[in-house]
Formats: structure tokens, C-alpha cells, sequence
């Protein structure tokens, strides 16, 4: 029994009290605990009584003495995050030289340097920082040629950056990296116009490119249809001659001559259209005597009658 008393006394003490004890002496001040990138600032009456801009473990009684047990009831508390902290702004019209309306984004990034001039200098320091970043960016980049704009956007952030570091540093503000992330048009009618042209010309390109490829083409082919006539040309000149030569080889030897003469015969009789009968070579008499017997016994035509005068 004891030990479930002792056990409960001792929960009590460490997830109750505890706590309660802990937070009654923050109340009064005795210990601020400052979380990393952090700042507190403390204010009594209207007056900025104690700033904690460092991470730590602090008390205020050190500092501000009494007056720490008033800060809890008469006085405020402001906790500020002085982590960096990164804005776009959209879409900010520029008119260029040309006349060309467009629109430039703008990055850029800001970190809470004095947390007094933050508080107290301006209203609303986020508010005003975006607004003079927006009329500097304007102010600064009106009238510039289009190619500078599309083109020098590292000098031309950095121009913007240097217009804006000295104002915001009296909002208790420091501006980091400022960047031109988007230079595009804004009038739609002339973006329709500038496709249409863009269009046209890979039009015109593509059309050239093929137009030059089937020249090319061309110019092979007749290149090859002319070496090709000139080999063919050459070729029937030195025919005969080739022929010639080999049939004088031929000639030479009785044997291959007339085996050659042969085929040739046979083949002229083949590609002929005449029919041709082949006979053994012993039934050849019994079969040419068979043809005239059969030719003798045919009746003789009787001679067409001779008409009187």
C-alpha cells in the first residue's frame, strides 16, 4: 500500500506540479527560455523594458530587478522568428523601350534584424517591405530595352537590392538575395503574335531544310545516273573485243570449238517455235518407209473439171 502511495505521490509531484511550480516561476520571471533563431521582447508602460535576442536560458530579474513581477500583468510579450523567410511577388508591370508591356517576378528573401525597429518603427513592416520592393522594381526597371531585361536579370536584381537594403534596414529588416525569377509579356494580343511568328518561321526553316535536302539528293542521284551511263557505255565499247578474244581462244582447240557450236545450235533449236520429233536411232528407216507407204495408199484428189466455153 505504501509503495502505490509513494508511487502516485511521486506522479503527482513530477506531471503536476512540476510543471505548475515551473510555470508560476516564468510567470514572475526568475528563467526565459529563447528557442534557436528566436527573439523575445519584453515592454512595460509602452517602453521596451528587456530584449532576448540570443538563444539561452535567461532571467529578467538580473535586468529589470521588480519590475519583473509587472511584466506578467501590465506589460507584453513579443516572440519573433528571426528565421529567413523567402516572398515572390508576381507578376510586376514594366513597359520596356519598345513600348513592350511586361511583367517581371520578383524573389527575395528578408530576415528580422532589430526586433525593437520591427515592433515599434512601422506597422506593418512585411506590408510596406513588399511594397517597396514592388516600386522599386518598377521604378527601376521601367524603360529599359527588351534584350537588357531578358537577358541582365543578375545585374538588374542586384540594382533592385541596393534601392531596397537601406529603407527596410530602418524596419529592423535585412534583405538577403534578390532575384528576377520570370520576364514574360503582358498583353496577350502580342503574345498570339509573337507564336504566330515564331510559328511562321520554323515554317520557313522546316521548308528550306527539306527543299535543301531533296537538292541534294537530286544532285547525288544525277551524279550516280552519269557514272553509271559512262561504266555501261564503256562496257558495250570493250564488249566485242572481250568476245573476240575469247572466241579466239576458243579456236584454238577443235574440241572446245565445235562442242561450243554444238550448244549453241541447241540452243537456237530450242528457242525456236519449229516442233521438233525425236526417233531412235535404229527404227529410223522402218518408220520413214511406214510414212511413204501411208502417203502411197492415200486416194489421189480428183482434178477440178475444166468448164466448156
Amino acid at each position: 500500500m505504501s509503495t502505490l502511495v509513494v508511487a502516485g505521490v511521486a506522479f503527482v509531484a513530477w506531471w503536476i506540479a512540476m510543471p505548475i511550480f515551473f510555470w508560476f516561476l516564468r510567470g514572475l520571471g526568475f528563467y526565459v527560455i529563447v528557442p534557436e533563431r528566436h527573439s523575445i521582447v519584453y515592454t512595460l508602460f509602452g517602453k521596451v523594458v528587456a530584449v532576448f535576442a540570443e538563444p539561452g536560458l535567461y532571467s529578467m530579474w538580473p535586468r529589470i530587478g521588480v519590475r519583473s513581477l509587472l511584466v506578467p500583468l501590465l506589460g507584453k510579450r513579443y516572440v519573433l522568428d528571426l528565421r529567413i523567410d523567402q516572398t515572390y511577388l508576381r507578376s510586376q508591370p514594366v513597359n520596356s523601350e519598345e513600348g513592350a508591356p511586361m511583367g517581371i517576378g520578383v524573389w527575395y528573401e528578408t530576415y528580422i534584424s532589430n526586433p525593437t525597429d520591427y515592433l515599434f518603427k512601422n506597422q506593418d513592416p512585411e506590408g510596406s517591405l513588399r511594397a517597396n520592393v514592388s516600386n522599386a522594381t518598377v521604378r527601376g526597371l521601367s524603360n529599359m530595352r527588351l534584350s537588357r531585361l531578358l537577358e541582365d536579370r543578375h545585374e538588374l536584381s542586384n540594382t533592385v537590392r541596393d534601392e531596397v537594403s537601406d529603407r527596410s534596414g530602418e524596419w529592423g529588416f535585412k534583405v538577403g538575395s534578390v532575384y528576377m525569377r520570370k520576364v514574360h509579356f503582358r498583353d496577350t494580343a502580342m503574345i498570339r503574335q509573337i507564336e504566330e511568328k515564331v510559328t511562321n518561321r520554323l515554317r520557313q526553316v522546316t521548308s528550306a531544310i527539306k527543299q535543301d535536302g531533296a537538292n541534294q539528293v537530286s544532285v547525288i542521284t544525277s551524279g550516280a545516273e552519269r557514272t553509271a551511263a559512262v561504266e555501261f557505255a564503256r562496257a558495250s565499247a570493250i564488249r566485242p573485243e572481250i568476245v573476240g578474244n575469247a572466241l579466239r581462244e576458243i579456236g584454238r582447240d577443235p574440241k572446245i570449238s565445235n562442242a561450243l557450236f554444238e550448244v549453241l545450235e541447241v540452243q537456237r533449236l530450242l528457242e525456236s517455235p519449229a516442233r521438233i520429233t525425236l526417233l531412235p536411232p535404229h527404227s529410223t528407216q522402218s518408220l520413214v518407209g511406214a510414212q511413204i507407204v501411208a502417203q502411197a495408199a492415200r486416194p489421189a484428189e480428183p482434178l477440178p473439171a475444166k468448164r466448156s466455153s
